[in-house]
């Protein structure tokens, strides 16, 4: 088996398991705040697999910039692309937005802003760590 895809199921599933531990609390806070909040079995268990699919593949992607043959940018497309699917899937199954191209434009928008906002504060950490262990050297 390719270590790469090796390394991608053992991160999604030592992780996964975080995916439905969130919804849980996410819905017992909701459930506190609103006394009249049900939900159905089918969809408990729905919101239960689905967000334990996201979590598997946000954890497993991160294998994608350790491959060394591929390009930063290759890195960078492949790891957007499977949270941005992820998670438009996962949002769009449960209902917790809804099928619509507006919104989903506006879900867009809003992803790609975070996600690069996360990379651009990752980049800009690594380059000061980096920055700061070179003058310790000198």
């Amino acid at each position: 088996m390719n270590p790469y895809v090796k390394q991608f199921l053992h991160r999604g599933m030592s992780f996964g398991g975080f995916g439905p531990v969130v919804v849980g609390i996410v819905y017992f806070c909701i459930s506190r705040a609103l006394p009249e909040f049900t939900l159905t079995g089918g969809e408990v268990l729905l919101a239960i697999l689905s967000t334990y699919l996201l979590a598997f593949v946000q954890a497993g992607s991160s294998v994608f910039p350790r491959i060394e043959h591929w390009s930063a940018a290759r890195a960078l497309l492949f790891h957007f692309v499977a949270l941005y699917l992820s998670y438009t899937l996962c949002y769009v199954v449960n209902s917790w937005i809804p099928f619509a191209w507006n919104i989903l434009l506006i879900f867009t928008g809003i992803f790609v802003a975070g996600y690069f906002l996360v990379y651009l504060i990752v980049i800009l950490s690594i380059k000061s760590v980096q920055r700061r262990l070179n003058q310790r050297l000198l």
